[in-house]
């Protein structure tokens, strides 16, 4: 437990609240921003990004010039996938050095990016960045403005009444998320159990039959 002073009196927090917060503003604000990793010849990357249902996202990427001020050489192009959970593709780039894609998620679970580069020689590593954005962040606060006539303060408002809408909902869904987790754990235990009393029923007969047939052999060899 630690404490953190609020006016006059103090508000508890346990580790594991402010764990899930910290969690639960990742899931709301997005997590992939900026990233830049390099992709070899003849290799892939993916990144994957757990959405919900009916949450927006953003993504754009480029392959970074190895030359500063001069153009991108031709021979620099990948191939990009985003495929849903159940393998639906979002999005695909053949041969391209940058691109960008937005979609609605029709279903919960994670959502994978893949980069791919053709295979050459002598083989060589390719700088790419992208930037992923879902939920709130991934809405254009600034197309929004100028479509409703809103201005800074109105924005920043209407901001911050989607952020609570979205952390609700996102308190609900990981909520579902734990009753499933709870709900799979029961079965693997009960699955468990079941398990094990199959195992000693194996085992005591086995048994059984072994001293079966050492005493059907002893008799035989009037052992006994």
């Amino acid at each position: 437990m630690f404490e953190v002073p609020f006016g006059t009196g103090m508000v508890l927090w346990s580790n594991r609240a402010a764990g899930a917060l910290i969690v639960l503003l990742g899931l709301v604000f997005g997590i992939v921003n900026g990233v830049r990793f390099e992709v070899y010849s003849g290799h892939g990357k993916c990144i994957s990004e757990e959405i919900k249902a009916h949450s927006m996202t953003v993504g754009k990427y480029s392959i970074v010039n190895p030359i500063e001020g001069q153009p991108l050489p031709d021979d620099y192009r990948v191939t990009v996938k985003v495929t849903s959970p159940h393998g639906n593709n979002y999005h695909n780039g053949n041969h391209v050095s940058s691109g960008n894609f937005a979609f609605t998620a029709t279903e919960s679970g994670d959502y994978s990016t893949c980069f791919y580069l053709y295979d050459r020689k002598p083989p060589r590593a390719t700088l790419i960045e992208f930037e992923w954005k879902t939920g709130v962040a991934a809405t254009d606060w600034s197309g929004v403005a100028k479509k409703e006539h809103l201005d800074a303060v109105q924005v920043e408002l209407k901001k911050l009444y989607h952020t609570v809408i979205s952390i609700h909902d996102e308190m609900f869904y990981l909520r579902e998320r734990e009753r499933e987790m709870q709900n799979l754990n029961k079965s693997t235990d009960s699955k468990m159990i079941s398990f094990g009393y199959l195992s000693l029923l194996i085992c005591l007969s086995v048994a059984g039959l072994q001293f079966w047939h050492l005493k059907t052999y002893f008799e035989r060899k009037k052992l006994v």
